[in-house]
């Protein structure tokens, strides 16, 4: 038995073909195939493909025939949750890609990209950072806000301003992590929004030099929660003239001390203050665990203050490695003459 040319019918899945050949030379009718079924998503998830059930069809000479299964035209995509698909998405590919591509894929692929669970978790800091452009960003952030529709939990951007805190604002009750360093945000607009993030437990300020002690301030007094803090800043100028003293600011370790008592993690590199505001962030922040005060040079750690750091499970010491390796006695470095030739 051969089976007839296939110019002369359609594909597999469409049918319509002209028959098959039969071994006396007679011509015998085909039953059509079923058609392809596309299925919507909540059918996908009701309905299985049936393998190996006869389907008969009336021919013209009335004979019969089985159809030993069902093609269907669907892909896995359809029988996966529009959820369970955004955590896909959202564990293979970056924000930004998600943005341009997956939602031009497919039907399942797109409504992925726009559901609101794709967007509670968004790393958008090498994008900001390639792009390195504050309208951009804000705009970006405006977007993710979005898309996120309440939804928000964590945001890793770079460089916004205080547009951009304010579209967080919006919709930040349940925002837990928020990491803008390097951004332009202002005392002004932190006053204002702080009181719009009651949820925020971990927050990344560092380089934001616009933010002063009055920021910080506002931040502790309405982000009750908070148990992470990085305010890492650049190294402050040389004192100038050989008589010079260095420049002492205690006000933002005071404001940390005075008003964020819930703190376990703090990053204060090379900020400006001394022995005072370090003891009082020690006194009133009790369940600090983690300190980074690397480049804080007017901190001399007299007293029980070097005691009770190295106390905490992690502390980093005012003075760079390098300086505190060589300054040590003895070891390599020590000279032995027992081989002289005195």
């Amino acid at each position: 038995m051969k089976r007839a040319s296939t110019n002369s019918g359609g594909g597999f899945l469409n049918g319509g073909g002209s028959g098959w050949e039969g071994p006396n030379g007679g011509r015998e009718r085909r039953a059509p195939a079923p058609p392809a079924v596309k299925w919507s998503h909540a059918e996908a998830m009701k309905k299985k493909p049936k393998i190996g059930v006869e389907a008969a069809a009336a021919g013209d000479g009335g004979g019969d025939s089985k159809v030993e299964g069902e093609m269907y035209d669907w892909r896995w995509t359809e029988a996966v949750s529009p959820e369970i698909l955004a955590l896909v998405l959202r564990g293979r590919l970056p924000a930004d890609e998600v943005a341009r591509g997956p939602a031009a894929v497919c039907r399942a692929w797109r409504e992925a990209a726009a559901s609101p669970d794709m967007w509670g978790d968004v790393d958008i800091e090498a994008w900001c950072r390639r792009v390195n452009s504050r309208v951009k960003a804000d705009a970006v952030v405006r977007r993710v806000v979005a898309r996120a529709q309440g939804t928000l939990r964590r945001l890793s951007a770079y460089r916004v301003g205080d547009a951009a805190l304010a579209y967080l604002a919006s919709s930040g009750k349940l925002l837990n992590v928020l990491q803008i360093p390097m951004s332009e945000i202002s005392d002004q607009a932190v006053e204002k929004y702080a009181e719009c993030f009651p949820a925020l437990s971990v927050l990344d300020i560092s380089n934001c030099l616009k933010i002063t002690s009055r920021g910080i301030e506002a931040i502790g007094r309405h982000c009750k929660l908070l148990v992470q803090l990085k305010r890492n800043m650049p190294p402050p100028p040389p004192p100038q003239g050989n008589n010079a003293a260095p420049i002492v600011v205690e006000d933002e370790a005071l404001a940390v001390a005075n008003t964020m008592p819930m703190l376990k993690r703090l990053e204060l590199p090379y900020g400006l203050f001394s022995d005072i505001g370090l003891d009082a962030i020690l006194t009133k922040c009790p369940l600090l665990c983690t300190l980074d005060i690397l480049g804080s040079l007017n901190v001399r750690l007299d007293g029980d203050i070097e005691d009770r750091c190295c106390a905490l499970e992690s502390f980093r010491e005012p003075w760079e490695p390098e300086y505190a390796e060589y300054s040590s006695s003895g070891g390599d470095y020590e000279y032995d003459d027992a081989d002289s030739d005195d």
